[in-house]
């Protein structure tokens, strides 16, 4: 069994395409969504494009934590607000997302992780969460079925999960009726432009005109923005998740140390994944971009393993055209659909029974992967771009799903012209 999304799985949303709208969206993932239910409950006439299917890529695909804790502090406040939201947004959606308030919990290797941990404490507390060290013998009491030398944690009980295959279409399908026009398999091929701004956006199905775009693309947006003259530091990493078969509970919310994430499923089953280490695929983009990544992986040189190249038609693949009339890129791979390591697999389903011995052996029920746009600071871009009309949302860089609320109701504000509500300085299009 294999991640639920596939081209198998027939369009649910086939709105016709207008002649004008206010504003259209590139990509039906959680930033583009949540930015299209806020513009369609502004009465903003919003016209959503996916080349494939809603949340079929990293936003359905990622572990489901909705985390304030350890947030880098140029997006915790957008965190913090997110985490208020997602309560009132699921109740609006009127479905069963799987939302549960069950803590997020990390557990100490080192004391070097202490010490980290004691930075995460002191700045959320300053921004008003919960979070809090736990020592040793705190940390067992919260996890009585572990077996593994852990040195302490750090837990924010008021962070939360999600069932992501489930929430994004939810909030989708809420936003629809809210009076967003969604259309599934229609690529966006590109932009018209009058006086150098935004004038319409060309997609498969026809042309909308339109003065504002926001381009939430993920791992695809450095190659949608490439024909425009725009460039920015993205690569694409591979991250492996595997689901179990049903077992006991060990605790409520999410759980990560330095190999291993975890977290109870609504199904019962566990969602497992790496705790570190992503795989990187190389290719022409990442190399022209090699120098704004560096410093940041010097820091840590196991965070990011290079694989030589990427399947055909990735958004890096050598063989992929960075630009194009006519057919685009978009809809020869129009889900990214990476395998999962096997390797790593094996790792999982190991490294959880050393941890939890007391439970059977985890069995893998699905597994599979997703690409998550990385940008070098691993924090987004939530910004206009130097191209009147255009907006970015972007560089979600694997911690977009927990955010993505707050992410857009910023979006769905700036493009009416209005204030973020938050400082967005560390977030801007500029600092690359």
């Amino acid at each position: 069994m294999s991640f639920p999304f596939t081209l198998a799985t027939p369009p649910e949303h086939q709105a016709p395409l207008p002649e004008a709208a206010d504003v259209v969206i590139i990509g039906g993932g959680i930033a583009g969504v949540m930015t299209g239910w806020f513009l369609a409950r502004a009465g903003v006439q919003t016209v959503l494009v996916e080349k494939g299917r809603v949340a079929a890529e990293q936003s359905g695909r990622n572990w489901g934590f909705i985390r304030q804790q350890a947030r880098d502090l140029r997006e915790l406040p957008m965190m913090v607000e997110a985490n208020r939201l997602w309560p009132e947004l699921a109740e609006r959606a009127g479905e069963d997302i799987g939302l549960k308030r069950g803590g997020i919990l990390y557990m100490a290797d080192s004391p070097a992780d202490m010490e980290t941990f004691a930075r995460h404490e002191a700045e959320g507390r300053a921004h008003g969460t919960d979070i809090r060290l736990l020592t040793r013998p705190e940390l067992a009491d919260l996890l009585p079925e572990a077996r593994w030398d852990w040195r302490g944690g750090v837990v924010t009980p008021s962070d939360m999960s999600a069932e992501p295959w489930k929430a994004v279409p939810a909030f989708a399908r809420a936003a629809v009726r809210d009076g967003l026009a969604i259309r599934e398999q229609c690529a966006a091929r590109g932009l018209e432009r009058s006086g150098g701004a935004v004038s319409a956006v060309v997609t498969e199905a026809g042309t909308i005109l339109t003065t504002r775009v926001l381009l939430a693309g993920g791992a695809w947006s450095r190659l949608f923005l490439g024909p425009l003259g725009l460039t920015i530091p993205q690569c694409s990493v591979r991250a492996t998740v595997a689901a179990t078969e049903p077992l006991p509970e060990v605790f409520a919310g999410g759980a990560v140390d330095g190999a291993l994430g975890f977290r109870h499923r609504q199904d019962g089953g566990y969602t497992l994944a790496p705790g570190w280490g992503h795989e990187v695929f190389v290719g022409p983009d990442l190399l022209r971009s090699l120098r704004a990544f560096l410093p940041y992986w010097w820091a840590d040189p196991l965070e990011n393993l290079p694989i030589a190249a990427a399947p055909k038609g990735f958004p890096d693949a050598w063989g992929t055209p960075r630009s194009w009339e006519g057919a685009s890129p978009f809809e020869a791979m129009r889900i990214l659909d990476p395998a999962p390591s096997r390797r790593r697999l094996r790792k999982l389903t190991e490294g959880f029974a050393a941890r939890f011995p007391t439970l059977p052996a985890p069995r893998i029920r699905a597994a599979w992967a997703g690409m998550i746009d990385v940008l070098p600071d691993q924090v987004p871009i939530v910004d206009q771009t130097p191209i009147p009309g255009l907006w970015l949302g972007t560089g979600l860089s694997g911690h977009g799903f927990g955010i993505g609320p707050a992410v857009g109701r910023v979006l769905a504000d700036l493009m009416q012209g209005k204030p973020p509500g938050h400082d967005l300085t560390g977030l801007r299009y500029a600092r690359f």
